[in-house]
C-alpha cells in the first residue's frame, strides 16, 4: 500500500462513500480505522480534522475533509480514472454535486431529526422544504443515465450514495426514478468491492 494516500474512516460512517470513490479511482491507499470515542477526539486526529469526524484523507501531506470535497478532490488528483468531466463541461457536475452536499444533506438530516420548517422558516432554509428537494433530485436522475450525461463521475458516487442511504433508511421517498438510478450505479464493481471491505470491517 502507499503512504502517499491515507484514508481515515469508520465502516459505520460516511466514510463508506469515500471508500467507494477510492475503489473507483483504483490507486493504492492505506486505511486508518478510527473507532468512535477517544480515537476521534485524540490530539493526533484532531490535528487532521479538528471536528473529530470521519472521513478524512491525507494525500502527500495534504489533508482533505468533508465527504463531497474528498470525492471532488480525488477525481481531480487522479484524472486518469476519468471521474470528472473536462473543466469546460462541469456545469451539471458541480450543480448536482453541491446540491447534494447542501440542500439534500440538510433536508435529509432535518427529516431524520423530525424538524420541519414552517412557512416563515422556509424563507431562510436553503432547501425550502423536503418536497422541493425530492422533486428537483428526481428530475436530475431522470435526465440521463448519469448526472452529467452518459458518463459516470464522482458526482454519481456522492449523490448516488445520498439516494441509496435515503432509500435504505427511509429519509427520502421511494420513487421509481431513485430506485432505477440507484440500481444502475450500485451494481458497479468498485461499489461492490467497497461494500465488501467495509462489511468485513464491521463484522470483524
Amino acid at each position: 500500500m502507499s503512504k502517499d494516500l491515507v484514508f481515515y474512516t469508520n465502516p459505520m460512517s460516511r466514510g463508506r462513500i469515500v471508500r467507494w470513490m477510492l475503489e473507483e479511482v483504483g490507486e493504492p491507499y492505506d486505511t486508518e480505522i478510527m473507532s468512535y470515542g477517544e480515537a476521534l477526539k485524540s490530539p493526533s486526529y484532531l490535528d487532521i480534522n479538528p471536528m473529530g469526524k470521519v472521513p478524512a484523507i491525507m494525500h502527500k501531506g495534504r489533508v482533505v475533509t468533508e465527504t463531497a470535497a474528498i470525492c471532488a478532490y480525488l477525481a481531480d488528483a487522479f484524472p486518469n480514472a476519468g471521474l470528472a468531466p473536462p473543466t469546460d463541461s462541469r456545469a451539471r457536475y458541480y450543480r448536482w454535486f453541491f446540491f447534494a452536499a447542501g440542500p439534500v444533506e440538510a433536508a435529509m438530516t432535518n427529516k431524520s431529526l423530525n424538524v420541519v420548517p414552517n412557512e416563515e422558516q422556509r424563507r431562510s432554509v436553503g432547501y425550502d422544504r423536503m418536497e422541493t428537494v425530492m422533486d428537483t433530485l428526481e428530475k436530475a436522475v431522470e435526465e440521463s443515465p448519469y448526472l452529467v450525461g452518459n458518463d459516470f463521475t464522482a458526482a454519481d458516487v456522492y449523490v448516488g450514495s445520498q439516494i441509496g442511504w435515503g432509500l435504505q433508511f427511509g429519509t427520502i421517498e421511494t420513487r421509481k426514478p431513485f430506485e432505477d438510478y440507484w440500481a444502475r450505479i450500485s451494481s458497479r464493481d468498485a461499489k461492490i468491492r467497497a461494500d465488501e471491505i467495509d462489511n468485513a470491517l464491521m463484522a470483524g
